[in-house]
């Protein structure tokens, strides 16, 4: 799996996720991501690497006596136990599988054979899961934020490349794109977005009120 992936979490986005600084929807797709990519966990093993050596840093010039020992051995112990790839229900990630409370997902219509479950809801954000017809487009829209897409069956492309299973696409509020599913298998991804999508047509912006998109 690991080696088809050719789309990563960016490094900006993996230290904040390190640092606990990523919000929850955000946070839900990168550790998706690590559990089937290789090249990711090991990057995440590095900033968290880097983050224990400035707090042992820090650790040693503030701290003293027993404190400091106990305070060095939970960052050992953080650093050396590497990260195992979560565990999976069929195409599901161990992190989805966890927000779907172990359960299939329940899917809405969103029209044109379009379905969504979604996952996370709040203030920071939302995460969801998204079913594309094989073949069949996304409205054309842009963002107003930040939306991490995770390909978890099939694939699809639009302006900027072709992403497969693994794969995240980072949007930001400059792109403005129409996601197109491959042929031959429906395609399946997890979203998450900081802010709703603007769509281009009448009709996707009168119903995304009701859908929360």
């Amino acid at each position: 799996m690991s080696e088809q992936i050719s789309h990563h979490i960016p490094d900006a986005i993996m230290a904040a996720y390190v640092a606990g600084n990523l919000p929850r929807p955000f946070a839900l797709v990168v550790a998706s991501h690590v559990s089937m990519c290789d090249e990711c966990r090991a990057n995440l093993l590095a900033h968290q690497a880097a983050g224990g050596a400035v707090l042992e840093g820090m650790a040693e010039e503030k701290l003293s006596g027993g404190m400091r020992d106990r305070v060095m051995g939970a960052l050992d112990d953080a650093i050396d136990v590497e990260p195992e790839p979560a565990s999976r229900q069929g195409i599901y990630p161990g992190p989805v599988v966890d927000a779907l409370s172990g359960k299939p997902p329940k899917w809405k219509k969103l029209g044109g054979g379009v379905r969504q479950c979604i996952l996370d809801m709040g203030n920071e954000g939302s995460a969801r899961l998204l079913y594309i017809p094989a073949g069949r487009p996304v409205p054309e829209h842009s963002h107003g934020g930040l939306e991490l897409t995770m390909v978890l069956q099939g694939g699809f492309s639009d302006s900027t490349g072709h992403f497969d299973v693994g794969d995240v696409e980072v949007a930001t509020d400059d792109l403005e794109h129409v996601p197109m599913a491959d042929e031959g298998e429906d395609c399946i991804c997890l979203a998450a977005t900081d802010a709703p999508l603007r769509f281009s047509a009448f009709v996707p912006r009168i119903l995304q009120t009701f859908f929360a998109i």
